[in-house]
């Protein structure tokens, strides 16, 4: 129809546990259609997946519960375009430092990440920083119980650091990578209004397409 508004990529919010909302706004700025997501059938019709920030631990046991583990983590396999903040980076780690044993992992980066880093609420901190990808000057970043990327492989891309002496810890530490078609930030950006992580984000899942 004439005039008619094209449809961004629709993208799900998994939507167990977490900053949910906030993130269906900053997608919805960034140009995309955001989706709640709860059950398997809900991942065909997707473009891309959002795994909000929240309690790692808890967000693994409910993907059991809901019988979504290992849809998603077929999916994600199969290049399903992902970004996770903060517990979403810890999901997405192949291996993670300082979890539990049993804890359930979406896999989809090659990093190993240590939970609760940078250390727990009462160490939360913001500072700013600069991020690969991301025009408009740096990024104010907003780290809750963060984790960093302790270790990474070949195929990931670091996009940001912290700065050595944030929130005590001995040096710069990985905070924002990229590998294929996942991305993962260990602060919130859907916290502070910058909507340009998700943008980024957004692109990744429009340059898939073509």
């Amino acid at each position: 129809m004439t005039g008619a508004r094209m449809a961004g990529p629709r993208v799900g919010v998994l939507a167990l546990q977490g900053d949910v909302r906030e993130h269906e706004a900053a997608l919805r700025a960034a140009g995309a259609d955001p989706l709640r997501v709860r059950q398997a059938t809900e991942l065909a019709d997707l473009d891309g997946i959002v795994l909000p920030g929240g309690e790692s631990t808890t967000i693994g046991r409910l993907l059991d519960v809901f019988c979504l583990l290992e849809p998603l983590q077929e999916a994600i396999a199969d290049g399903l375009p992902v970004y996770g903040s903060c517990a979403g980076m810890i999901l997405l780690a192949r291996e993670v430092l300082d979890g539990r044993p049993d804890q359930p992992l979406l896999g989809g980066l090659d990093i190993v990440v240590r939970r609760n880093a940078f250390g727990r609420q009462v160490d939360s901190f913001e500072t700013d920083l600069d991020v690969a990808g991301v025009d408009g000057g740096r990024m104010h970043a907003v780290f809750i119980r963060a984790p960093w990327v302790e270790k990474s492989g070949d195929g990931v891309e670091v996009l940001a650091v912290a700065p050595a002496g944030s929130a005590d810890s001995a040096g710069e530490r990985p905070v924002v990578v990229r590998q294929g078609a996942v991305l993962a930030s260990a602060f919130h950006p859907e916290l502070t209004g910058d909507t340009r992580l998700h943008e980024l984000f957004v692109r990744m899942i429009g340059d898939r397409q073509r």
